[in-house]
């Protein structure tokens, strides 16, 4: 059976999952919770910080890699199979 995957919904998937995590890391973060996640993910993100506009800078730049990062690896298993 030769399954092949749907690389944008794989893509699109990972996008939104991404953006929602960076959201839920957000609040938590200006809750004072989970600090040390906050401070990884501030390090590790350009445009990722605790304001407003850095949480949702910081769920378009999670989103944008997550997508072309998964929507590559679907695309190449796809070339695989």
């Amino acid at each position: 059976m030769n399954e092949k995957l749907h690389s944008f919904s794989f893509g699109a998937a990972a996008a939104i999952v991404s953006a929602l995590g960076m959201l839920i890391l957000g609040i938590l973060g200006n809750l004072g919770l989970y600090t040390g996640a906050v401070n990884m993910m501030i390090q590790w993100h350009q445009f990722f910080n605790l304001t407003p506009v850095g949480i949702v800078t910081g769920m378009l730049e999670a989103a944008v890699i997550s997508f072309l990062f998964l929507y590559g690896f679907a695309a190449f298993y796809n070339k695989l199979t």
